[in-house]
């Protein structure tokens, strides 16, 4: 059956026990050049970790649908029920490439880059999360569960609530937590707190994160808290924990182990000459990925002949990323740069150290490229999790393969095992690709088992299941721990 075949209209919104609040509909449009509309499922451990839960429950997906100035009905795709949330071209530019993007995203990522403080901006974010809050209390049955994901929408619990007290409501944020130092450069760091607290439950990739949360209540905003749990003024308490997302690791070594995925793999490998090493890098082109460290890094090694451009090849795949945002488009360009200049520097004919691909890829790709690299290389400037490094351990099943990894990505917590390196670092993470490249192959066996292990012991179901397991428990389990006077 078509995807355009497995689309149902709905003329009136259906109640759901189960509702999931993100910015995006888990699905994407594609327009054929006829003009024929077709859905296709979005790629991301995300749907496939809650999709089995919206079956079960009869569960509804609130997000944009992808498109300025259009309003859709609600509609069905592949049983899912879908609820489309309008935005405007102006909304588009202050909520989402403004304020989401311009100053939220660098302000949780360690002001990496500068966040902008726009009081329009804020309007719009608050008017937009009106609105997601006000579709998910028209879509949620009575008594139904309701997990908002991430920090665009981080004013919908409480907003949410007001509307709909009889909700249980929980909120997960995908990216970093800052600390308070930072957080509290935000003009509106109390309105986001008190729209978090919200939700019952509120949670973050890392420890940490949960305790600067708590920390910035207790010291902001005023209320009583005892470890994870924040004691408000109505009698209501709100848990705040650590649940590390992941992926789905049984489907990523599955399709790693298909015929045609190690065919390609080796093709990947003869294209580049069949070098002693691959080394490899995705990403979205991100300022907070820190591709600049890591192509300096291995065009040093290459300047400095630690490592011959004949032994050894850097795949750099860069998704484009927001370039519509001039700090984005300004990245763009210093990559370009940077690359051409390794290139021209270290280079030969017919032999380029740097690969760079500016392009997404489908997943069967990703895997191959997995595949066909010796060394993975994950260096974020910070990264709430990045699920690329747990991607690229899942398609190791023969335990083949080097990782390395920052010390600021929020895997480097699970992944003990990886060549953890600080992307700030040049010389180090130079000694760290070293190490990678020279490591015996039992060394990095018994390095990729161990990860390997930890991938597939907490995958994605593992972490959705904890997650609403915790949500939907019962409260007075919470109530019972002493309340501070």
């Amino acid at each position: 059956m078509s995807p355009a075949a497995q689309v149902k209209r709905r003329s009136a919104l259906r109640k759901a026990s189960f509702v999931v609040v993100a910015n995006r509909l888990p699905v994407d449009r594609d327009t054929g050049p006829d003009g024929t509309v077709q859905w296709r499922k979005s790629p991301g451990g995300l749907v496939t970790a809650l999709e089995p839960v919206m079956r079960r429950n009869g569960g509804a997906w609130i997000g944009w649908h992808g498109a300025p100035d259009e309003k859709l009905p609600p509609f069905q795709y592949d049983g899912l029920e879908l609820v489309p949330v309008h935005l405007t071209t102006a909304e588009i530019e202050e909520y989402y490439e403004g304020f989401s993007n311009a100053t939220l995203w660098p302000l949780y990522h360690d002001v990496v880059a500068h966040p902008e403080f726009h009081r329009e901006w804020w309007d719009a974010y608050v008017t937009v999360n009106r609105r997601f809050a006000e579709r998910a209390a028209k879509a949620a049955a009575r008594d139904a569960v309701v997990w908002v994901q991430d920090y665009q929408l981080q004013l919908v619990p409480k907003m949410l609530r007001k509307l709909r007290p009889d909700l249980r409501i929980g909120f997960f944020l995908h990216i970093p937590f800052p600390p308070t130092e930072l957080f509290q450069q935000l003009p509106w760091r109390r309105q986001i707190l008190e729209g978090l607290l919200g939700a019952d439950l509120v949670g973050f990739q890392l420890p940490g994160a949960a305790q600067n949360f708590i920390r910035l209540v207790r010291q902001r905003v005023g209320h009583k808290t005892h470890r994870e749990t924040v004691y408000l003024p109505d009698g209501r308490s709100v848990l705040a924990k650590a649940y590390p997302i992941s992926i789905d690791a049984a489907e990523f070594e599955e399709l790693a182990r298909k015929p045609e995925t190690t065919a390609r793999a080796e093709d990947i490998r003869r294209s580049l000459g069949n070098p002693k090493h691959v080394l490899l890098g995705i990403d979205r082109l991100d300022y907070t990925k820190g591709l600049r460290q890591r192509l300096r890094a291995f065009g040093e090694l290459i300047a400095d002949g630690e490592v011959d451009v004949d032994d050894a090849v850097f795949i750099q795949v860069a998704t484009p990323s927001r370039e519509r945002v001039d700090q984005y488009r300004i990245l763009r360009d210093d990559i370009d740069r940077l690359v051409g200049r390794i290139n021209g520097d270290v280079g030969r004919i017919g032999q380029q150290p740097i690969t760079y691909l500016h392009a997404s890829y489908p997943r069967s790709e990703m895997a191959a490229l997995y595949r066909a690299a010796d060394v993975m290389v994950v260096t974020p400037l910070r990264d709430g999790m990045n699920l690329v490094a747990k991607e690229y351990v899942a398609c190791q099943y023969d335990d083949k393969g080097a990782l390395v990894l920052s010390e600021f990505a929020g895997a480097a917590a699970e992944l003990k095992q990886a060549y953890q390196v600080n992307p700030y670092d040049i010389n180090g993470t130079k000694s760290a690709l070293l190490q990678a490249m020279r490591a015996g192959d039992r060394e990095n066996s018994r390095r990729m088992k161990a990860m390997r292990k930890q991938v597939n012991d907490n995958d994605i179901d593992h972490w959705a299941s904890n997650f609403l397991r915790e949500l939907m428990a019962d409260r007075d389990l919470h109530e019972k721990q002493p309340r501070p006077v």
